[in-house]
């Protein structure tokens, strides 16, 4: 792997010398690259970050017609990959999916971080992202790095991070939005969305409802939500905002195909609520902000048929406020600078409850814990002519009960003529251990101390034809230490979880897009990904192929993704290897009115991403978007 970075830089080099009196002036104005926020605080231009960002902006997010942001997300961004167990809900505990994999780094074992405009936004007892929670109406765009975010982000980022941005308005006056679709398996969606701005105010402003029967028995799912974002501008200078974003879930899993269950339900509540002062000058900008999520649990686990059920129910409460502040400014030429401070506690409560027999009503606590970290970074960049830009940051972050990390982290960007870039990154990416690993369950461990990684990072990108064709290529390669496994109890009998585990993995990832005419486009991404330690749900090969069509009042999308080498179970083993067809049209019948239709493994493929749980087969789904 080091020698073939070694030959695509030297290869990659060469071409920019070979070309370097051909340079561009589209790519010295920057203008043919996109600016994102996540991969630094301050509003940047992709062209200078040394990590890799994917963005999928607001009208792919339209296109797609589905309430979850995150099956887009495993279609379009390599290396990610997202579980699954029926066509609508995800769920939590026995039986959910949701799992969200970057380069064999799981979500499920906080290893990958969820933000919500900058905020960690995961379940603050057992550290998981929460899937049915990233919906896509409230969303303007996402940004994902692939690769450790700790620097910025801190603990859990570690193998990169999904940063959902909310919608705010983009243009004076009152748009409102209604959403509606039935289809397979009596599904059902829906979802109103409403933005207001005059003159300094602006509010956007949305509520849904979906539901499902599911594909299987006792599978069915229920969801509400309701999003709110009230922004006011203080000045040309200032804007205060605050959002909240609330949803309530409703779900059964009918268990394993081979052991079926009976009353295995969830009803989860969970949110989050924000607020944000933020400041733009010519030559600084910065943001102070407060945030508080929770979320409320009552698990029932069900039991076997003829089995007996149990006497209790699983009830938690989890939660985690915090406060950031950061401030980036221009000190010279060339020169940007970003320092911030995080402040996080999080924690919560669980219990058993139980609910029958001589106990009934009694509460057996589970776990009762709060932990608090506060952590300050600078980074900085700088640009040397018009080819160069340097990064580099450090960030220190003290957790009060496990100690002090230190994360460094540094990159270069090359910028070269005929619209070819090379960015090569190392950076230090890391996760504490969670509260159910240090206190929950036997083989719970105080004493548990943080997950580390290095990763190393090379890519090579080129844009052709007045940007009409674009392509690249990552190679990375990670080693972590300092895994959290069950082990056998060195000190007595059992199982404990222990800082014993290495993992070393590594891959390439492509992706290319071609704008062939104003209403034709295709586009495609593939991945590879060699592990030394199989993970569930990171496939070892991952492609997708997508075109688009769109003229006057007609759209058409239609895509192909093959998985090779996916892991449902490790012990037992099983792999999956398959092929799903999907198809997406809509028809604008005026300004006000769209019909659209989407069909789902239209190959009728059988396979399974969570072992004993198969995937449906040919699913449709087909409704209206009425714009006022």
């Amino acid at each position: 792997m080091k020698r073939l970075i070694l030959i695509l830089t030297a290869t990659a080099i060469s071409f920019g010398i070979a070309h370097a009196v051909e340079l561009n002036d589209t790519l010295q104005s920057g203008s043919i690259e996109e600016v994102v926020i996540t991969g630094t605080r301050a509003a940047t231009n992709i062209r200078h970050l040394s990590q890799t960002v994917n963005v999928i902006d607001r009208k792919a997010i339209e296109e797609s017609n589905r309430l979850s942001l995150l099956p887009l997300l495993t279609e379009q961004v390599p290396g990610l990959f997202i579980t699954q167990r029926g066509f609508a809900g995800y769920g939590v505990s026995g039986g959910s999916a949701g799992n969200i994999s970057m380069r064999g780094l799981s979500g499920s074992s906080s290893r990958f971080l969820v933000l919500i405009d900058g905020h960690p936004n995961y379940a603050g007892i057992y550290g998981h992202p929460i899937a049915d929670s990233y919906q896509s109406r409230m969303t303007d765009r996402v940004e994902v790095v692939r690769g450790p975010a700790s620097l910025l982000y801190g603990s859990s980022a570690m193998g990169g991070v999904i940063n959902i941005v909310t919608r705010k308005p983009a243009e004076d006056g009152t748009r409102t939005n209604l959403h509606m679709g039935y289809g397979s398996f009596n599904t059902f969606e829906s979802e109103l969305f409403n933005t207001t701005r005059y003159g300094k105010f602006s509010s956007a402003v949305s509520g849904s409802y979906s539901r499902s029967d599911g594909h299987r028995e006792n599978m069915n799912f229920e969801q509400y939500g309701g999003y709110a974002k009230l922004g006011y501008n203080i000045s040309d200078n200032w804007d205060i905002s605050a959002n909240l974003d609330v949803t309530r879930f409703i779900a059964s899993q009918p268990g394993p195909e081979n052991a079926p269950l009976i009353d295995a339900d969830q009803k989860i509540t969970r949110g989050t609520t924000a607020l944000f002062l933020e400041n733009r000058y010519s030559r600084t900008s910065g943001a102070f902000s407060l945030f508080y999520s929770w979320g409320d649990h009552w698990i029932n686990d069900g039991y076997a048929t003829g089995g007996t059920p149990w006497l209790f129910r699983f009830v938690s409460y989890d939660e985690m406020l915090g406060a950031s502040v950061w401030q980036s400014a221009n000190l010279f030429k060339g020169n940007r600078l970003t320092a911030g401070i995080d402040f996080y506690r999080y924690g919560g409560k669980a219990d058993k409850h139980f609910v029958e027999d001589l106990q009934e009503g009694t509460y057996v606590p589970q776990v009762d814990k709060r932990e608090d970290n506060l952590a300050g970074y600078v980074e900085m960049r700088q640009l040397i002519g018009s080819l160069i830009t340097l990064n580099a940051g450090l960030r220190a972050d003290r957790h009060f009960t496990i100690g002090t990390e230190l994360v460094p982290q540094a990159g270069i960007a090359l910028n070269l003529p005929a619209g070819a870039g090379i960015k090569f990154s190392a950076g230090k990416g890391f996760r504490y251990p969670i509260i159910r690993e240090m206190y929950m369950y036997p083989p719970q461990n105080p004493d548990l101390k943080p997950e580390s990684l290095w990763n190393y990072e090379l890519s090579f990108s080129q844009r052709l034809l007045a940007g009409k064709l674009n392509y690249g290529i990552n190679l990375f390669y990670i080693d972590a230490e300092n895994i959290i496994l069950i082990l056998p109890n060195p000190n007595g009998a059992g199982m404990l979880n222990q800082n014993s585990g290495k993992l070393k993995n590594s891959g390439v990832e492509l992706q290319a897009s071609y704008l062939i005419s104003k209403s034709f486009a295709v586009n495609g991404n593939y991945s590879f990904l060699d592990m030394e330690t199989p993970v569930i749900g990171a496939p070892k090969h991952k492609a997708y192929l997508e075109g688009s069509y769109s003229r006057e009042s007609w759209q058409a999308n239609t895509g192909l993704q093959y998985i090779n080498g996916l892991y449902s179970s490790i012990n037992p083993e099983k792999k999956e290897d398959f092929l799903l067809w999907n198809i997406r049209l809509s028809y604008s019948i005026s300004d006000m009115l769209q019909l659209w239709v989407n069909g789902y493994n239209l190959l009728n493929t059988k396979y399974q991403i969570n072992a004993g749980f198969p995937m449906p087969g040919i699913t449709f789904m087909g409704g209206i978007n009425l714009n006022i």
